[in-house]
């Protein structure tokens, strides 16, 4: 496990006591390029050309995830993910705002019904760090916006009558910068519901400020059970004590870890860049689920990975590592088709076979 370190000098002039303090994590991001000039070396013809790149795709990110790049590798990981980077608007590969068609599957607004036994309820679309990634970019654009108690009680008003549904999925943006109390009263009304079986959290903090993760937040989410928390690791440089803290807290009160990855280019598409992340994973306790092919999203075409690259380094990690560390590499598309595997095809006829 890599242990935190913060390269930032600013780390220096915080006490132990605001620096995992989530409130003051929260209230001490980082949104502006003079904010991030102060703080990490970047070439100053980069950043005075900003300006045009954060009016598309704005910029955030708490002071803990920034604490882990390390300045000295421009191509840093972690800084890969969270800083601007002029791709996001001067390359394109042909990317759509929104190529999953989540606008138009909303039967209640902020509601995805795609698939008939399961629905995705979209709470607000803000995060404590806006992954550059992101393929929700699309909502960047849009004031911070958390649902209203009319608009979640809409969405429990579809809920309570599609009887085909046993499990929702609460996501955002990040679920976990609802003030608790209006989460515990959402995820209690879903729970009230007899036909949901299941209510699965999609949220981030565990890797971008994992002091989110407290003794409260756990005991308000282990009244609900069955509650599943995925989240998404994708890099061991993002597995840190503090991190690591944050899972066997989620753990230790009963909610499953599980983890949805993205295959990044210059990130993690790499055999041993892989390897480290899903051993990673594994000691911590959080089981890999998913690796996503990266979305064809406008914005974040320079992330995307060659499929055929992606099956090959997903074969090599099948034949040296575990299988209780593999993810199944996916390929989301629009419609009720969804998520597709992609691997290659082993027996395409049994004839002359014994099994």
């Amino acid at each position: 496990m890599k242990t935190e370190r913060a390269p930032l000098t600013f780390k220096r002039d915080i006490s132990p006591k605001d620096w995992y303090d989530w409130r003051w994590q929260y209230k001490n991001r980082i949104y502006t390029p003079g904010q991030l000039a102060a703080l990490i070396r970047r070439p100053h013809h980069l950043t005075a050309r900003y300006g045009s790149l954060l009016r598309s795709y704005p910029f955030c990110v708490t002071p803990y995830y920034l604490s882990l790049i390390n300045q000295d590798d421009e191509n840093d990981p972690v800084g890969r993910q969270c800083l601007p980077d002029l791709k996001e608007i001067n390359f394109s590969l042909g990317g759509l705002k929104d190529p999953l068609e989540e606008e138009i599957n909303m039967p209640v607004s902020g509601l995805m019904h795609r698939y008939p036994d399961r629905c995705l309820i979209m709470v607000t679309n803000a995060c404590f760090t806006n992954c550059r990634h992101c393929n929700r970019k699309r909502r960047w654009d849009e004031r911070a916006h958390v649902a209203s108690k009319e608009e979640l009680q809409a969405m429990i008003g579809y809920v309570s009558q599609s009887r085909g549904i046993r499990e929702v999925i609460v996501s955002g943006g990040d679920p976990l910068t609802l003030n608790e109390r209006l989460l515990d009263w959402f995820l209690g009304a879903m729970r009230s519901l007899p036909h949901v079986e299941v209510i699965r959290i999609g949220s981030r903090v565990p890797v971008v400020m994992p002091m989110r993760i407290t003794k409260r937040l756990c005991n308000m989410l282990r009244k609900h059970r069955p509650v599943w928390l995925n989240t998404q690791f994708n890099h061991a440089s993002e597995i840190t004590e503090d991190s690591a803290r944050a899972c066997g807290m989620l753990l230790e009160a009963g909610i499953p870890l599980s983890n949805q990855s993205v295959l990044l280019k210059g990130i993690n598409d790499t055999f041993e860049s892989m390897r480290s992340l899903l051993y990673g994973l594994q000691r911590i306790g959080v089981r890999p689920y998913y690796l996503f092919n990266c979305d064809h999203v406008a914005g974040t075409d320079h992330f995307r990975v060659d499929i055929g690259k992606g099956m090959e380094m997903m074969e090599t990690l099948r034949r040296n590592i575990s299988g209780l560390c593999l993810p199944r590499y996916v390929l989301d598309t629009p419609g009720e088709q969804g998520k597709i595997t992609l691997a290659p095809v082993y027996l395409q006829t049994s004839e002359g076979m014994n099994f």
